[in-house]
């Protein structure tokens, strides 16, 4: 059989780090997830033994391409690999060796054999297993040299209870902590670069995710829309399955620009924002709220503008990205696969309405004067929440927009 393999990230498992004592609470969220994210590829035997995961099919013809990117993006997990398993015999282990690696081992000048012997009972010691494989794949490929410090490629062989694991070099995996396992926050969502980042990164913490978006149409499209549902689709490999809250904020949008001075306007349509979410957060059992804001990276992201903001409701708001320059941030939108999608040149409802020259350094008393001066806001804000539409977003879906 051909499992997947794959290192428990360490900032998990350590009993002196994170999260102290809960080391089988977090296994047990990871197997969970692992079980989910192949449920619809095939059959899969988890297990974890000595903080590595082991995913093994369990029936004939199941896509292990698929299996592996499925697994590939899951957070909590420091390096992966696919490995196959044979006979804890020695000769059995050559052939298998060169038959599962030897066409790794074409085009390459070095290479190293590791080796790592669970079970003690087998009769070689680790660095014999490395000298005598080493050796037999020399025999086959004469062009090769040992490398121990710097090879080209590693063949690694674990020998385990059930069997002798042999697998190529590890790939990195994502890292962080299980989905899952450090609360639930709803993310600002917006058709930017920076709102799948902060996402991602907040996943990456073991945060669950739903999102929500703010919708003004007909400022705003439907294919705006549906680009956003594209980028919460996108990141689902590695958040995980979500829903996607679409608020229609025309109304509140409007009375706003209607009934307060224009260059106080996006602090204000921030913080009626906020308190919408929050209802939806709590309604969701939401415990934070994360934005994508890089401070002072427009008027509404200064240090006076965002605690003006932060004032308007009582979640904790999570913004990943204070300290991130654009082009860190791009560069992760690019991993995750969000980049093209992000610059399509559909409309933001942030973006309209915008005074040519906003307030960058707003105080909280001149904000609370002008809400006061807008009665109606927070019945809108009300209604608006509460016709919210809700689409489920799963890791299995396509993405079917096209820009």
């Amino acid at each position: 059989s051909t499992p997947i393999k794959s290192s428990a990230a360490s900032d998990v498992y350590k009993r002196q780090s994170l999260k102290g004592l809960n080391r089988n609470q977090f296994e047990s969220a990871m197997m969970k997830i692992l079980r989910y994210r192949l449920k619809t590829v095939g059959k899969f035997k988890v297990y974890c033994t000595q903080s590595t995961f082991y995913m093994e099919p369990e029936e004939e013809d199941v896509d292990m391409d698929l299996a592996f990117d499925r697994v590939r993006t899951v957070f909590g997990l420091a390096a992966l690999s696919r490995a196959v398993v044979c006979e804890k015999d020695f000769d059995t282990i050559c052939r298998t060796a060169e038959e599962y690696l030897g066409d790794s081992l074409h085009g390459i000048k070095t290479f190293k054999v590791e080796a790592r012997r669970s079970d003690k009972t087998y009769p070689m010691t680790s660095p014999e297993l490395m000298r005598e494989l080493g050796a037999y794949l020399l025999g086959l490929h004469n062009y090769l040299r040992v490398d121990v410090k710097n090879p080209q490629f590693k063949v690694i062989v674990e020998i385990r209870d059930y069997g002798a694991y042999i697998h190529g070099p590890k790939i990195p995996g994502e890292g962080g902590l299980p989905v899952g396992t450090s609360g639930r926050a709803l993310n600002m969502l917006s058709g930017g670069i920076d709102s799948p980042v902060a996402a991602y990164r907040m996943a990456k913490r073991g945060l669950a995710l739903d999102h929500i978006h703010f919708a003004s149409p007909p400022y705003t499209s439907e294919r705006a829309k549906l680009k956003v549902k594209a980028l919460a689709q996108k990141i689902t490999p590695y958040t995980g399955s979500s829903n996607l809250f679409v608020v229609p904020y025309t109304k509140p949008q409007e009375y706003i620009r209607d009934n307060a001075p224009d260059v106080l306007f996006t602090v204000l349509m921030r913080r009626s924002m906020m308190r919408i979410a929050n209802r939806i957060a709590t309604r969701q059992g939401c415990e934070a709220l994360i934005t994508g804001e890089s401070l002072a990276q427009v008027a509404s992201q200064t240090v006076k503008a965002l605690q003006c903001t932060d004032a308007a409701q009582d979640l904790p708001i999570l913004r990943p990205l204070i300290g991130m320059d654009k082009t860190e941030i791009i560069e992760t939108s690019r991993h995750i696969g969000t980049y093209e999608t992000s610059i399509l040149p559909y409309e933001d409802c942030c973006t309209i309405f915008t005074p040519p020259h906003p307030k960058i350094r707003p105080e909280l008393s001149e904000i609370l004067e002008a809400e006061a001066g807008m009665p109606g806001l927070a019945e809108l804000e009300a209604e608006a929440a509460e016709a919210t539409e809700r689409i489920r977003l799963r890791i299995t879906d396509d993405v079917e927009f096209e820009g």
